[in-house]
């Protein structure tokens, strides 16, 4: 027989997660103090954040303090072009739900109020952090809807199947939410409604036949497979969303060879000589369908941006921060866009580095990550 130990956690271990914890709230909150108009009284909410860390090893943020902090991860991700409209995102703070059942019927919610009739908002919803013997339910899957026969789905599509989901086997069948509330758990499917995924059938504005291909694509990006981190306290599940822009469909899902590979097909529609790569064939096709996917979306009433205007605008992005002294760290391999690169302004320029331990943004986590 195992007996178990008895061993306690080291007082220095302890002590440095509470250093931890309290070094990244200070930092938020007088960031948040600075910035923030609903801050007050800072130096009493430091004494209570304090307090709160060094009893049970976390704090509580207000609905203010959470609000900023989500729209502030937004600011800080580095990888995103979009971040001019880091300020406009909508906060659902929904910390008082952490089961399976009630993230799976929010997210539905989240995905209805999001899309907005097609006029895409930026909207993230945050659930319960996880608490001594209350974990959160995660989502297992990358983005709140994707189809299960895109290659990069494979394997949470035969997760889901294998728990009991029949569907699957045609092309553009919406997956289902996967969640699970502790490692050990059996993970569950929850149906998305047909009514809450806003789907856009592809057409192409000068070639009638492209709408034979049966190709279509979601309105509403909403990511899932990060937790956001505020001042030192995390978020497991916070599914957040913009709007797309046409080549992350056009060039990259639907393009990519380990993705949908749709430029032979695409090419041989147009009828393309495709016996060389340098009749540009690939790139001719990817063209096409980026101009597809634009044409499509905008006949649809839904919200897309393309990668010209919102190249110009990250620079007026960067051109607003530096107004208020702030720098912009960014990844410049994730910021230019994939086609036609060097005929946008972001290409001609460096940028600052990305800080490697922020105090408050979007961070990959193994648990959501995990569909095994």
């Amino acid at each position: 027989m195992r007996i178990p130990s008895t061993r306690t956690v080291p007082t220095r271990s302890r002590t440095a997660v509470v250093d931890s914890v309290w070094s990244d709230a200070k930092e938020f909150l007088t960031q948040f103090a600075q910035e923030s108009r609903g801050a007050t009284d800072t130096d009493r909410r430091l004494r209570e954040v304090r307090s709160a860390i060094e009893a049970t090893g976390t704090y509580r943020h207000t609905t203010e303090e959470l609000t900023f902090g989500a729209r502030l991860a937004w600011r800080n991700a580095e990888r995103c072009i979009g971040r001019l409209y880091w300020n406009s995102m909508t906060v659902r703070d929904l910390r008082h739900l952490h089961t399976a059942d009630d993230i799976a019927e929010q997210c539905v919610e989240h995905l209805r109020t999001a899309t907005n009739g097609g006029r895409v908002r930026p909207l993230i919803t945050v659930f319960a952090p996880d608490r001594p013997g209350r974990p959160t339910a995660r989502l297992l899957n990358e983005q709140l809807v994707r189809y299960a026969d895109d290659p990069r789905s494979r394997q949470r599509t035969h997760l889901a199947q294998g728990l009991g989901w029949t569907r699957g086997d045609k092309d553009f069948d919406v997956l289902p939410l996967l969640t699970r509330t502790g490692r050990d758990d059996t993970p569950r499917f929850h149906e998305l409604p047909s009514d809450a995924v806003l789907q856009v059938p592809l057409t192409h504005p000068q070639y009638p036949a492209f709408a034979s291909l049966g190709l279509r694509w979601y309105a509403v990006p909403a990511i899932c497979d990060m937790a956001l981190r505020v001042g030192g306290v995390t978020y497991p599940t916070a599914p957040f969303n913009g709007w797309y822009m046409g080549t992350e469909i056009g060039a990259r899902n639907l393009a990519d060879t380990q993705r949908y590979n749709l430029l032979p097909t695409v090419a041989q529609l147009l009828g393309l000589d495709t016996s060389s790569d340098r009749t540009l064939w690939k790139d001719r096709a990817l063209v096409e369908l980026n101009l597809a996917v634009l044409h499509s979306y905008q006949q649809a009433g839904v919200t897309i941006t393309d990668h010209h205007t919102e190249s110009a605008r990250f620079l007026t992005h960067i051109e607003r921060e530096e107004q208020h002294g702030r720098t912009v760290a960014a990844d410049w391999s994730w910021i230019v866009p994939p086609i036609s690169a060097s005929a946008t302004p972001v290409f001609h320029r460096y940028y600052d580095p990305p800080n490697p331990h922020p105090h408050t943004a979007f961070v990959h986590h193994a648990s959501a990550a995990d569909t095994h």
